[in-house]
């Protein structure tokens, strides 16, 4: 029995609402037998009940069916395939949206342009995004304000906010979407000027139109700790129009106070939320990680189980970093069980988190398993592990590993091959890093940052200032790490006037030195013997740059004073720093007075550094041997007596050696070399040709009679 029409339309839409599939097939089942699916009202109908269950095949296939399509027909397919997202949907609804325009006596309307911007969106296409907004315009849709609003959201997605703006600038009305948009964009760019100049024309035109969206789209542009005060007043606004419970705003608030680093307000905001979900913990949690307050983080965690909030990826990542930051290996193999026990094992950014977990507590092994674990490691996995290896400081590891990523046709990444280079760095394996500089050139990488920095740095540390000096100069953007590479390879291999002449260029680019860059300069000074250029540079850094001087920088004027002989001003330095600075600047001073035989105030700094409780066997062996010289044999002996007790020891001499892209390695007494009978005969043979020739071995008088 055929239904009225109305009723028919009706009984569909109560369906689609209500999302029941069952029954809307048994109903479609009754439309045909009835022959009413003739009708394009229903058919549309149908289309959007199988859409709204997401059904796709089924409207499909009934719009391939309707005899006489309108222009509801598409917008409601265009629509459906487009909210789903994923590539291929988007590419049906480009493909639809064509077909839409192929045809006579249909045009696009208002509800058809969204659904076809958010597939460019998600195709991440702005060639299409472009052409999609020329047929706007030309059937004279671009003032409509669902359509402009799509088109500003649009192209903030695809990072063209100059176009979008433009389109914003243009509409005749605007939205609450609108400009929540428009603030996003700019808020997605790190543009805080743009987002803040949009929400106060916002609040100038169009008060009425502020809501939640709004405030959490201004507050995600504040990200630094300059934007705290605007930050603040924004906060008195939220609370003064009556947004402050709405979860949405109180969340992006705890995010901004993390993000700007004044974690107290950002506590405070927290407790404030009332419906608190697992963005408000997780971004609570990051927060307290990134401050270094490790434990309140963890205990947070419990707290958000105890209350049975459901986490995410998000948090369960910002709970193992909290782990690699406090060196907790312990808690982190606990979180590695919760993670199993909680079934995200499989998920590939989580256990990128959980080597480099591993990696930073010093337990690259078991990073290595959960590496191994996986059996198609990412690209990022990859990284992540050849990362973990160089931070243990085992890069020959991060090479193989590397090289196994080679043969498995892995293809590395920019960041890849930084690592990788880095690792070349710190073996100062000059050939193998060609090999590596060959293969970004083959994989098409150029020499921006961060491989352009990554090859100066290798160049450098490897002495081929020549090469690290040809890839400086092609570097299309130098940032100031590449600065400080290249100052320091030229600082390190005795081009000292050289490296503060390109500290000059580097003033005259207006690129902002940082407190590394001071370090690398004071060390050319101190290489070259400038006292008076050390003095300048230390002052120019806090008066002409802000920078307050850190341990490396006393550092390196201590250095300074000492190798031209004025040990007396660098003890007066020392004791006017303010700051705990350990123990290394008073081992430079004890140095310098064995070098300078001032046994007086080497004293002075020997008794410093053993009341400073210093574990170096160092210290101990050059103030034993000043005591021996001034003959005060009690010392000698009290100061034997400490090291014993301290258990201090003095470390056998280490040596290595490249040799056809081979590491050979030499410890005192080690007799585990392969070829240990022939390298002991050939030393015998040197030792005896420096004997016929006259060589003698030179004592240090302050180390005589010394056994560690």
């Amino acid at each position: 029995m055929k239904l009225p029409t109305q009723t028919l339309l009706s009984q569909i839409l109560h369906l689609t609402q209500h999302k029941h599939l069952k029954q809307g097939q048994t109903l479609h089942a009754h439309i045909i037998k009835t022959g009413q699916l003739s009708s394009t009202y229903i058919a549309n109908t149908l289309i959007n009940l199988y859409a709204k269950c997401q059904h796709l095949p089924q409207s499909n296939l009934i719009f391939q069916e309707i005899q006489e399509k309108d222009i509801v027909s598409y917008n409601t397919l265009i629509n459906a395939h487009s909210q789903l997202g994923c590539v291929q949907n988007s590419i049906f609804v480009i493909n639809l949206f064509k077909l839409l325009l192929s045809q006579v006596g249909l045009v696009p309307d208002g509800h058809t342009f969204p659904g076809v911007c958010n597939a460019a969106c998600n195709l991440l296409d702005l060639f299409v995004g472009q052409q999609v907004h020329s047929v706007a315009m030309k059937i004279g849709y671009c003032y409509d304000v669902f359509v402009g609003s799509s088109l500003v959201n649009m192209y903030c997605k695809l990072g063209v906010v100059c176009d979008a703006r433009v389109v914003f600038d243009r509409m005749i009305e605007r939205n609450s979407v609108t400009w929540a948009s428009m603030i996003s964009g700019y808020a997605m760019e790190r543009f805080v000027f743009g987002a803040l100049g949009v929400f106060k024309m916002m609040m100038w035109e169009d008060v009425g139109g502020v809501n939640e969206f709004v405030f959490t789209s201004v507050l995600s542009a504040l990200t630094s700790s300059d934007d705290v005060f605007i930050g603040k007043q924004l906060h008195c606004l939220v609370v003064k129009l009556g947004y402050s419970l709405v979860s949405s705003v109180g969340n992006a608030l705890v995010t901004m106070y993390v993000k700007c680093g004044i974690l107290k307000d950002a506590i405070m905001s927290f407790e404030l939320v009332r419906d608190k979900n697992s963005i408000t913990w997780t971004a609570i949690i990051t927060g307290l990680a990134q401050s270094g307050d490790s434990e309140q983080a963890l205990s947070l965690f419990s707290k958000m189980q105890f209350f049975k909030v459901e986490f995410n990826e998000s948090t369960l990542v910002a709970v193992l970093n909290v782990c690699s930051d406090s060196g907790g290996l312990e808690l982190g193999k606990q979180g590695h069980g919760f993670l199993v026990k909680s079934g995200y094992i499989s998920k590939i950014h989580l256990m990128t988190t959980l080597v480099g977990m591993y990696a930073k507590c010093c337990c690259v092994g078991d990073a290595r398993k959960v590496f191994d674990y996986l059996q198609e490691p990412d690209i990022v996995l990859w990284t992540s592990m050849i990362g973990g290896y160089i931070e243990a400081e085992e890069n020959e590891y991060a090479i193989d590993l590397y090289c196994k990523m080679q043969i498995e046709s892995v293809m590395p990444n920019e960041l890849t091959m930084a690592r990788v280079l880095k690792a070349c760095s710190n073996l100062v394996c000059l050939d193998q890093g060609k090999q590596i500089h060959a293969h970004t050139i083959k994989f098409g990488f150029g020499l921006e940052v961060p491989i352009g920095s990554a090859l100066l740095m290798m160049y450098a540390k490897c002495g081929s200032l020549n090469d690290g000096n040809l890839v400086f100069r092609r570097m299309p953007n130098k940032d100031v790490v590449s600065w400080n590479s290249m100052i320091s390879g030229l600082s390190h291999n005795g081009y000292g006037h050289e490296a503060l002449e390109l500290f000059q260029e580097m003033q005259l680019e207006n690129t902002t030195p940082d407190s590394v860059t001071f370090v690398h300069i004071l060390n050319a000074c101190s290489h070259k013997g400038l006292v008076d250029g050390g003095w300048f540079y230390f002052k120019m850094m806090s008066d002409e740059y802000g920078i307050t001087p850190r341990v490396e920088h006393f550092s390196c004027m201590v250095d300074i004073l000492t190798r031209a002989g004025k040990l007396y001003e660098a003890k007066e330095l020392i004791e006017t720093i303010t700051f705990d600075h350990g123990l290394h600047l008073w081992r430079i001073l004890l140095s310098a007075c064995r070098n300078y035989r001032d046994y007086e105030l080497g004293v002075y700094a020997g008794e410093k550094l053993m009341e400073l409780g210093s574990g170096e066997s160092s210290t101990y062996v050059l103030l034993s041997g000043i005591y021996e010289v001034l003959g005060r044999r009690e010392d000698v002996e009290r100061v034997r007596k400490m090291m014993k007790l301290r258990g201090v020891s003095k470390l056998p001499g280490c040596s290595w050696i490249e040799l056809k892209n081979h590491i050979h390695v030499f410890v005192v007494g080690d007799q585990l070399h392969s070829k240990i009978d022939h390298i002991r005969v050939e030393l015998q043979a040197l030792t005896k040709q420096m004997k016929d020739e006259g060589y003698g071995a030179h004592l240090d008088v302050t180390l005589m009679g010394f056994e560690g």
